[in-house]
């Protein structure tokens, strides 16, 4: 048994959706009572569903991250990560978010981030207790409404037969 005066030192990890296997860092919070303790993946997924609720947000994640993340929702029984494009890095107390997001056209970016920062924010240290020092945001696209592109041969038209 472990003397609850003994500060716990956690080690920090980074790592991006897909790599939840790799994380074994996770955040001890002791008490007179026993301990506490939450995984890196935790705070990704609350991460990557809080950026999911705000309106405007279209998708997360890279243009790779998103091609993988479409395949994989094609398989039966797999879905996306909730934690795809949100990198974190979590500690003893506190926590920094690192996200990828493709937004709607006609959103206002800066409050779009503001937004997501707030909402994320607000998840993380609601759920798991830890301080939020920072959120990055990283824009990466802008999705056009009807620019979808359904390539599996609807609508194409092929210039040679």
């Amino acid at each position: 048994m472990t003397n609850p005066a003994t500060t716990h030192i956690a080690e920090h990890s980074t790592f991006a959706a897909g790599d939840a296997d790799k994380s074994t860092t996770s955040t001890p919070a002791a008490s007179d009572q026993g301990s506490t303790t939450i995984a890196d993946v935790v705070v990704q997924k609350i991460a990557g569903l809080a950026t999911r609720e705000v309106p405007g947000v279209f998708a997360l994640g890279g243009g790779a991250t998103r091609a993988f993340g479409a395949i994989k929702g094609r398989i039966p029984g797999a879905s996306a990560s909730a934690g795809q494009g949100v990198s974190v890095e979590v500690g003893q107390k506190q926590a920094a978010v690192d996200l990828q997001i493709l937004v709607e056209y006609g959103a206002a970016i800066p409050e779009l981030a503001r937004a997501v920062r707030n909402n994320v924010i607000d998840a993380v240290e609601q759920m798991t207790g830890l301080e939020v020092v920072e959120v990055n945001i990283n824009v990466n696209d802008v999705h056009i409404p009807g620019d979808d592109s359904d390539r599996d041969g609807q609508g194409s038209t092929d210039r040679v037969e």
